[in-house]
């Protein structure tokens, strides 16, 4: 047991693979265990999950300054980056890192669009605010600077850092990792300016308030692109993301990088600013980590401690 930002978490020691799958606080499992006792019971109907949908909702848009109205709920970064590449005219020119995340890259790929390798010729830069796999930062002054539409990826730093998002043409995020929700929820922010140019390519009952027919009445707002909520994932981000959102990010970014830049210093290599380290090298045993690019992924969330870190400097050592 471990207590930190005034939660207690059961995490194990030497958990450091927050990048992977993030580790609930108590609370934030306990409601979800609560909502799986209610199900076994039979005491459950659909319209009681509505306020922890809104309430998840709510608390993604706190996280990355934007209003609940723009936020869409739906279940997996690459369902929402299919929605924004579909949307696209038939061979767009689209920048993305070739090192990231698949879930950003291919639905663009899919979408027979040409993927080019600068900011500047591009129509649409698809980037992740955080790379999954070694930590690196993106240039958000240099993307918004660029005048191009932009969709950001925060699955790997909303949680520990602090966003304000709201200049960028669409938001991305997922709840499992950072966010130390269940999977199965994710969320996109549309701008209010791009609202029209999206098509609800997977428009249904939840998108519409309509559970029969034919006649297509999308709701006014972003919930227009929802698709039909995986309620226990929105039991457990109903409780986490207000949580989180409610914390002093940067006192959790700064808690969060001093433990991975106290990894990188102790091996000789120079501080990231990220949460996300990869290092050369085979994982150590005792710590739980990830293989990313050939390379052992360590991530840092406000759970761990010096202890942490420090069991990887003494196997390295």
């Amino acid at each position: 047991m471990r207590e930190a930002f005034g939660a207690v978490f059961d995490v194990e020691p030497g958990y450091l693979n927050t990048a992977s799958i993030g580790v609930p606080p108590r609370h934030v499992a306990d409601a979800v265990m609560a909502s799986h006792e209610r199900w076994r019971r039979g005491q459950d109907t659909s319209s009681m999950f509505n306020e922890v949908v809104e309430t998840s909702r709510a608390a993604f848009g706190q996280l990355i300054g934007v209003p609940a109205t723009s936020v869409a709920c739906g279940a997996t970064v690459s369902q929402f980056g299919s929605l924004v590449a579909q949307a696209l005219p038939a061979g767009s020119k689209v920048f993305v890192d070739p090192g990231d995340f698949t879930s950003v890259t291919l639905p663009f790929v899919a979408a027979g669009h040409r993927i080019v390798s600068t900011v500047d010729e591009c129509d649409l830069a698809a980037v992740s605010v955080v790379q999954s796999a070694d930590g690196r930062i993106a240039d958000l002054d240099a993307l918004r600077a660029s005048g191009k539409p932009v969709l950001l990826d925060v699955s790997q730093a909303a949680g520990w850092m602090p966003l304000s998002l709201a200049w960028a043409d669409f938001v991305v995020g997922v709840a499992y990792k950072w966010l130390m929700a269940p999977r199965g929820a994710a969320w996109m922010a549309v701008r209010p300016d791009r609202m029209e140019f999206l098509k609800p390519l997977a428009a249904n009952w939840y998108s519409t308030g309509e559970n029969y027919g034919t006649d297509l009445v999308l709701r006014s707002d972003a919930r227009r692109f929802d698709l039909s909520p995986t309620w226990v994932s929105h039991v457990g981000a109903a409780v986490s993301l207000p949580w989180v959102a409610s914390l002093d990010l940067e006192a959790v970014r700064a808690h969060c990088v001093g433990l991975t830049d106290r990894l990188l210093t102790g091996l000789g290599l120079p501080p990231t600013g990220s949460a996300i380290v990869s290092i050369g090298g085979s994982p150590v045993q005792g710590v739980v980590s990830s293989v990313r690019a050939g390379r052992t992924r360590y991530a840092c969330h406000l759970y761990n401690t010096i202890e942490d870190v420090d069991r990887v400097l003494e196997a390295l050592d």
